[in-house]
């Protein structure tokens, strides 16, 4: 009597006793010694590597062996290829191990590999294949421009990865915490971080960065580095040239300008006036040389971008010098005699310079000149004189008045 197969007894019970009958028989068939079965390994792989698929074999005595991919289609039967891809070879086929190759592996080719061992059961595990889809280092999108006292949204942008990146926003150290979203594209995912933040001037040029992680980089991440580009209304400064002006000088001004975008035009003008004929304009600088009077006034320096206008001026005083002579008496000294006499104009030199430290102030000098020494000469020749006719005239008295007294005696005798 021919034994019954499992498949046709299966067939003559109903569907729920069939079943039982199936599994009992598969364990009864694995403890036996020459029990034959099969064991897949999953496998995970990175976009367009390289995976090996395996499939292990127990007990194999020479039965039909079936890969299959997850569509089902048989790649390879009993170590020959069913399925024109390339991709797929064939590198190992033994009692023991049926393993094989798929190259540049991409996300349509994931799923479950079926390892099918055809024998009075067929047997079959499945070895699943997950593919990895690291992110690119992801992009930085600017909604609007960024305008001193207004705020900058930023979004940063990770287009595709599997699993889905992680994104941060980091400034000086810092995290910046944005509003993530997240879009399934079917076998991979996008993901977005936007932060809004305030900007002034100083923020012009600051340092972000958009980082993004993900399982198939390890310690590793995508970084996006951005710089701020915050546009400003110009200021303008002009700087002086030191120490005073005088006639006959060279006048240089410099037109110190800063703004967002840079303004590429500077006006030089003056106040209620035109430029003098002598002025030189090289973009910031201003220069007139042979300074005269008629030079001064009011000098300004303007400059403008699309945010706004911004001017100094510069006030222009040119100096000459000044020189004046006067005629000053001399001081008594304890020398002089304290006699009544006129006294003698000594004249003195004072020249009258500018202070460098008040251009507003002239400061007196005096010649070193010896009249000093002349006066007094003068003064003692001058009291020699009066000594002398004050002694003639005192014997000219005296001898006047001694002819008197003889008269009245001799008209006696």
């Amino acid at each position: 009597m021919r034994p019954v197969r499992s498949s046709v007894l299966c067939r003559l019970l109903p569907a729920p006793f069939a079943l039982a009958l199936r599994s009992l028989v598969l364990v009864l068939l694995c403890i036996t010694p020459h029990c034959q079965a099969v064991q897949a390994e999953n496998v995970t792989v990175l976009e367009g590597g390289t995976a090996q698929i395996s499939c292990r074999l127990q007990n194999y005595d020479g039965s039909i062996v079936v890969i299959q991919n997850p569509r089902r289609q048989t790649l390879f039967f009993n170590g020959t290829r069913a399925l024109k891809d390339d991709r797929f070879q064939m590198v190992l086929f033994t009692p023991r191990l049926v393993r094989i190759e798929l190259t540049n592996v991409s996300v349509f080719d994931e799923g479950g590999y079926f390892c099918q061992l055809y024998t009075d059961a067929t047997h079959h595990q499945v070895a699943t294949l997950s593919v990895l889809v690291p992110p690119e280092t992801p992009t930085v999108d600017v909604k609007q421009e960024a305008v001193e006292g207004g705020e900058v949204e930023l979004t940063c942008v990770s287009p595709r990865s599997k699993p889905a990146a992680t994104l941060r926003w980091m400034r000086n150290g810092r995290e910046i915490p944005g509003v993530v979203s997240q879009q399934d594209n079917g076998k991979t995912f996008s993901v977005s971080s936007t932060i809004r933040i305030p900007v002034e001037r100083k923020d012009n040029g600051a340092a972000l960065s958009c980082e993004a992680f993900h399982p198939a980089l390890g310690t590793q991440r995508r970084v996006r580095h951005y710089r701020l580009d915050v546009f400003f209304a110009p200021t303008v400064r002009i700087v002086p040239p030191s120490g005073i002006l005088r006639e006959g000088d060279s006048l240089s001004l410099t037109c110190s300008v800063s703004g967002n975008p840079l303004p590429r035009n500077i006006q030089w003008s003056k106040i209620n006036d035109t430029l003098p004929e002598r002025a030189e304009i090289s973009g910031p600088t201003f220069q007139i040389s042979r300074l005269s009077q008629s030079h001064n006034g009011t000098y300004l320096c303007q400059a403008q971008n699309n945010f706004g206008r911004a001017a100094d001026h510069y006030t222009l005083l040119v100096y000459d010098n000044v020189s004046v002579t006067t005629t000053v008496p001399p001081t008594p000294t304890s020398t002089q005699p304290l006699t009544s006499h006129p006294a003698t104009p000594t004249l003195l030199t004072r020249s009258f310079v500018l202070d460098p430290k008040d251009p507003g102030a002239v400061v007196e000098t005096h010649s070193a000149v010896p009249y000093a020494v002349i006066g007094g000469v003068l003064a003692l020749l001058v009291f020699t004189v009066i000594c002398v006719l004050i002694v003639t005239i005192w014997c000219s008295v005296r001898q006047k008045g001694s002819y008197r007294t003889r008269e009245p005696i001799l008209a006696w005798y």
